[in-house]
């Protein structure tokens, strides 16, 4: 860890002993900062170097845009916090496979796109434009932070066909909270954080609405939208209780499928995620329940 890091995160806590607002005030640039980026792994850097690529325009800025494959039938690919497109190289040789053109981004501060930060609205605004370019999703498949981003839109009003949710978090809130306990910062600390970062990112706009507007649990996906959940029982950084809540309150339109040693983000490219993206996006939950790959919501915990 960069000492500047360490320095700002022992002052936080220092701090946090007189005054959670203030310590909440020293956390809040590492909160929000998404640097450094992530380079593209050596396993991945073929299907990286495959990519048809190109930019959209993203609030002012010209984000990197990716495509594979030719297909009638499109799947876009939504990456999550510090990371990048190439991630999904696994799933990207699968589903190109199957004869899905596959598309993706890589948000502001992250992997090939400029800036030094991002919040989730520059999500939902690439997926906005690559819709605008491609028309209809047959899906989307979400990675962590672009799981709740993808959930978001499609309630929102993006049009597809199903969601895939892989490692991510039921709500905006979660993020708050783990990043505050992962510095060993307390509940009212936490709290001062989440407020300073709303009215930050979002001025003017209550924070409860904006922590109601991005809750995927509180706020299901549309009702004719079939939802895959993944996510490995041993993820150190989203727990698996989010997944677990995200799928409840789906009911019968989602199925949750559980790796084990994947962690947050091998679990992409683990076999059983592979076979039950595949799965739902070539035949939709039947396909996935033919396979016996996922369980439903009324299904006692594994």
């Amino acid at each position: 860890m960069h000492p500047a890091v360490t320095a700002r995160i022992a002052a936080a806590r220092a701090a946090e002993r007189r005054s959670p607002a203030l310590a909440a005030r020293i956390a809040l640039p590492l909160f929000t900062r998404s640097l450094p980026t992530q380079t593209v792994r050596a396993h991945d850097a073929g299907v990286h170097d495959q990519a048809r690529r190109s930019t959209i325009r993203v609030r002012g800025r010209d984000l990197a845009a990716y495509e594979w494959g030719s297909g009638a039938d499109t799947i876009l690919l939504a990456h999550g916090w510090r990371g990048r497109a190439s991630q999904f190289a696994p799933v990207i040789r699968e589903l190109r496979a199957e004869g899905f053109r596959l598309v993706a981004f890589d948000a502001p501060a992250n992997g090939d796109s400029p800036g030094r930060r991002t919040d989730i609205r520059d999500w939902l605004a690439a997926i906005e434009a690559l819709q605008s370019r491609h028309g209809r999703f047959h899906a989307i498949v979400g990675h962590s932070f672009g799981s709740l981003a993808a959930l978001t839109a499609v309630r929102e009003g993006t049009a597809a066909g199903g969601v895939v949710a892989i490692a991510g978090m039921s709500s905006a809130r979660h993020l708050v909270d783990a990043f505050a306990g992962g510095l060993q910062l307390g509940g009212r600390t936490a709290d001062a954080l989440g407020s300073a970062f709303v009215a930050r990112v979002m001025p003017g706009l209550p924070e409860a609405d904006v922590w109601d507007r991005f809750d995927a649990a509180a706020h299901p996906l549309p009702a004719d939208v079939p939802l895959l959940v993944v996510h490995d029982r041993g993820d150190r950084e989203v727990a698996v209780a989010e997944a677990e809540r995200v799928h409840a309150a789906h009911g019968e339109r989602s199925r949750l499928v559980l790796t084990s040693g994947s962690g947050h983000t091998r679990v992409i490219g683990s076999d059983a995620a592979l076979d039950a993206v595949t799965a739902f996006a070539t035949g939709g939950l039947a396909a996935v329940d033919a396979a016996g790959l996922g369980r439903a919501a009324h299904q006692s915990r594994v």
